[in-house]
């Protein structure tokens, strides 16, 4: 089954900071942005939790990386449209927490948790349809291909267009897993991309052929 699911970590608040500052226009295009480093210390955070800030302006293509020099803002417009999928993400997840206190204290007004739960839908399919930081999900079976190959190898990025941020195996999860990361079967893949990626992925690890029963092969 797959599905989408929100995330919210410190490192997505840095970076819809960041990209806040470049769409006030903080930040021109062609500036730098400040160093890994410098991030970590403004806002208190280890240098990893600051690369993967970067790491996703990068991948948005807000900012772009120049070797030996650090990273310089690509898009102001990128920016924005990041920003207003942020906040309606922070938006959806407050209306939830509406809902749930309108169950637990006021079930006897249906009306209003109806309205409640239309704008809720509304907003969720259209947080599904834009927002990149709404990963798909999708767990891999003992029927899906490409199971004991790494990351790296199966060059997802390059024959999905999907960028992988998570992976669960187990009882663990591995935020933005390296090229060396295994997969196995039961893993779960995070990954973010629209709704062409999705089927992308899908058919990646489960070929059509496979789902098709009565199909007979020439």
């Amino acid at each position: 089954m797959t599905t989408k699911k929100q995330f919210s970590s410190r490192y997505q608040q840095i970076a819809a900071d960041l990209a806040q500052q470049i769409w006030e226009h903080q930040y021109p295009v062609g500036a730098k942005l400040h160093a890994r480093s410098a991030v970590a210390a403004t806002y208190g955070v280890s240098p990893e939790t600051a690369r993967k800030a970067i790491s996703i302006l990068a991948d948005l293509g807000i900012v772009e990386a120049k070797h030996g020099s650090g990273f310089f803002v690509a898009s102001i417009e990128r920016a924005g449209e990041f920003v207003t999928q942020y906040q309606e993400v922070a938006s959806l997840r407050d209306l939830k927490g509406e809902v749930l206190a309108s169950v637990t204290r006021q079930k006897e007004e249906l009306t209003q948790f109806s309205q409640l739960l239309d704008q809720l839908v509304a907003q969720t399919n259209r947080v599904q349809q834009a927002n990149p930081l709404a990963p798909f999900e999708l767990v891999l079976t003992a029927e899906a291909q490409h199971l004991d190959e790494t990351i790296g190898t199966l060059k997802i990025w390059q024959n999905t267009g999907a960028t992988i941020v998570a992976l669960r195996h187990g009882t663990t999860l591995q935020v933005s897993p390296g090229p060396y990361a295994k997969l196995s079967v039961d893993d779960c893949l995070f990954f973010v991309g629209n709704d062409l990626v999705f089927q992308r992925m899908t058919h990646f690890f489960y070929p059509p052929q496979r789902w098709e029963s009565g199909d007979s092969v020439d």
